[in-house]
């Protein structure tokens, strides 16, 4: 596990500026890192990103890995800055954030900040530290379907508001694959009780 301070991607003029595109249109692995404290909302439900996994096509555990094959992984390979929605082994939804050259990010985990009792609705008497605390959990708390598949980040419902200042970040193995797995892209938030699993 590496631990180390990222500085913002982004000038700290205003309290929490947009995300602009070009903030995508990097390899996954930095924006996976970059992403970290970032303010996520889906129809005004959300919160803080602290968890994410970056995925590109020269990575064999990726969805892009040979290339554009389906409609499923369709997604990976138009522009960057829009959402690539799939269903992991029919049973939850995943969120991710599309970037460079075929590459894309997993959101495992958010700190929920807005629509608290609408995410307790959708999951259930569940304590609010797991609330988000995994893929699938995140996209039930935000209500996040594959109707979502494609849409640019940019646009409703969507609402990505950079982070100012430094966070701490940890980073190591990815979680639940069996290829690529020496890959330390798997990124978090230093000392957060609401990621997924400890790293």
């Amino acid at each position: 596990m590496l631990r180390y301070r990222a500085m913002p991607s982004l000038p700290a003029q205003a309290s929490h500026p947009p995300l602009p595109r070009h903030f995508f249109e990097r390899d996954a692995a930095a924006v996976a890192r970059d992403i970290i404290g970032v303010t996520l909302l889906v129809h005004g439900v959300g919160g803080l990103v602290i968890e994410a996994e970056a995925y590109d096509q020269t990575d064999p555990a990726s969805h892009s890995y040979g290339g554009r094959q389906t409609p499923r992984n369709a997604a990976m390979f138009g522009p960057p800055a829009h959402a690539y929605v799939y269903r992991s082994y029919g049973v939850h939804w995943c969120l991710n954030f599309v970037c460079g050259r075929g590459g894309a990010v997993l959101i495992r985990a958010l700190q929920p900040t807005a629509g608290i009792e609408q995410m307790l609705v959708r999951r259930g008497a569940v304590p609010e530290r797991r609330l988000c605390a995994g893929p699938g959990n995140l996209t039930q708390a935000l209500g996040i379907t594959g109707e979502l598949d494609g849409k640019p980040l940019s646009a409703p419902p969507f609402r990505l508001l950079g982070h100012v200042g430094q966070v701490e970040i940890v980073c190591g193995r990815r979680i639940g694959i069996t290829r690529g797995v020496e890959l330390p892209w798997r990124f978090g938030l230093a000392n957060s009780r609401f990621l997924s699993r400890p790293f």
